[in-house]
């Protein structure tokens, strides 16, 4: 395992010292042989570690940065007083534990892996060094600050906030909507499945992958009055998701229940990959999160791992897809029945009815009116995490005709198809 670690590390941080050896709690950046003698750090070499927005100066991941920058520099003194303050605030956080140990045996003898104290539990020692290679990537490789997610095309006026969470990085970021456009706002680490991710079928304790929405909120009180001691798991709360989604149900997968949620409290926080396939925050991060979800707006993308593009490039398929859009919504008004089922692909469907039926309904249909008048408001667009040829539209449709009037909220599922996007499904959100 340690050779592989030491395989999978970035090429900038490979010279090995006591330092590095001590860091290893966090960077897995250590000698490959126990007893291996070190060196100073060259200045080239020393980890250049910069803090996610989430991070405040007193914050963990801001703590632990200045204790490694303290290793770094062979202040092994400086370096625990630096974790005391993180053990001093955060009590239960573990891994802060676990370094403070490797730190006070430094001082001793060489150190050749994380966790050198004898007598600790072979699996907690492995939850902790995965959570420490997780946390030192999100400090090597913070978001790219002149980019955005692809996904984020335009986010509706009353949507203030949308989350994304990126699996690969154990990040959940925060963006603010600027008149549609997506602006960073602050991250957070998170734990996702044991799993890991694509989640298909119940009890595969992996977190799926897709655009969803916060359908509610559970507090600490009703989780205990739902779950009992069960509750604890949770910890300070729940934030259920839309899971499965009509294009998850379109292609078979299935499950319940997958939240956002906190951690047990006799811990800060959980590996990356613990739960049994939700996305799960320390507490005191979801805390802070729960007071940005819109309870039934909020999105929610989940991801491999986030495809940054410039804003240009959103800003872009924002005018294409409204285009579209507008487009199948004027063609509707017309009464021109086969102009508007040409927006539609071959394999639409609503989830009841396939695309032969739409067809005969809406030929149907439009024959009995006279006038048609469409109205769309609130529109946003989300392009689905893995695929460039997949939009998620929601608006709200006022609807009138001269024998029926309807106001719902919808969503269409829009595909690229020979270079052409036309809807693979419609219904209500």
């Amino acid at each position: 395992m340690l050779a592989a670690l030491l395989r999978s590390r970035p090429a900038r941080y490979a010279a090995g010292t006591l330092a590095v050896a001590v860091a290893c709690a966090v960077a897995l950046v250590i000698g490959s042989r126990a007893g291996q003698g070190v060196s100073p750090p060259s200045a080239s070499a020393a980890p250049v570690l910069a803090i996610n927005g989430a991070s405040t100066s007193n914050g963990p991941d801001a703590l632990l940065a200045r204790t490694l920058h303290e290793v770094s520099n062979k202040r092994l003194d400086a370096a625990v007083t630096e974790v005391d303050k993180i053990i001093g605030a955060y009590p239960n956080f573990r891994l802060a534990h676990l370094i403070k140990g490797d730190l006070l045996l430094a001082r001793a003898r060489p150190l050749t892996t994380v966790g050198n104290a004898s007598g600790a539990a072979r699996g907690d020692l492995d939850d902790l060094r995965q959570e420490a290679r997780a946390r030192l990537t999100r400090m090597q490789q913070p978001r790219p600050v002149d980019l955005v997610p692809a996904y984020m095309v335009q986010m509706q006026p009353e949507q203030r906030h949308a989350l994304v969470v990126d699996t690969a990085r154990s990040t959940l970021y925060v963006f603010e909507n600027h008149g549609g456009e997506a602006k960073y706002v602050t991250d957070y680490y998170v734990s996702i499945g044991k799993n890991g991710t694509d989640k298909y079928r119940v009890g595969d304790n992996k977190t799926p992958l897709g655009v969803y929405h916060v359908t509610g909120l559970l507090t600490r009180q009703k989780l205990s009055a739902a779950y009992g001691k069960s509750a604890e798991l949770y910890g300070a709360g729940a934030l259920p998701i839309s899971y499965p989604n009509e294009w998850d149900r379109r292609k078979g997968r299935n499950g319940y229940g997958i939240w956002l949620h906190g951690v047990p409290f006799d811990t800060y926080s959980r590996p990356p990959r613990a739960s049994n396939g939700c996305v799960a925050l320390t507490n005191e991060d979801f805390a802070a999160l729960s007071r940005s979800v819109q309870i039934g707006v909020t999105p929610v993308i989940i991801a491999d791992s986030v495809d940054w593009v410039t804003p240009g490039a959103v800003r872009s398929l924002r005018k294409e897809l409204a285009q579209q859009v507008e487009d199948w919504r004027s063609d509707w008004e017309s009464r021109d029945t086969d102009r508007y089922l040409a927006h539609y692909s071959k394999t639409f469907s609503t989830g009841k009815t396939g695309y032969k039926q739409w067809v005969q309904q809406k030929h149907k249909v439009n024959a009995g009116k006279t006038w048609i008048k469409v109205k769309l408001d609130r529109t946003s667009i989300f392009l689905y995490p893995g695929r460039d040829d997949l939009a998620v539209v929601s608006f709200d449709q006022d609807y009138s005709s001269s024998n029926l009037t309807n106001r719902m909220l919808k969503r269409q599922y829009w595909i690229k198809e020979n270079g052409a996007w036309r809807i693979l499904h419609e219904g209500a959100a």
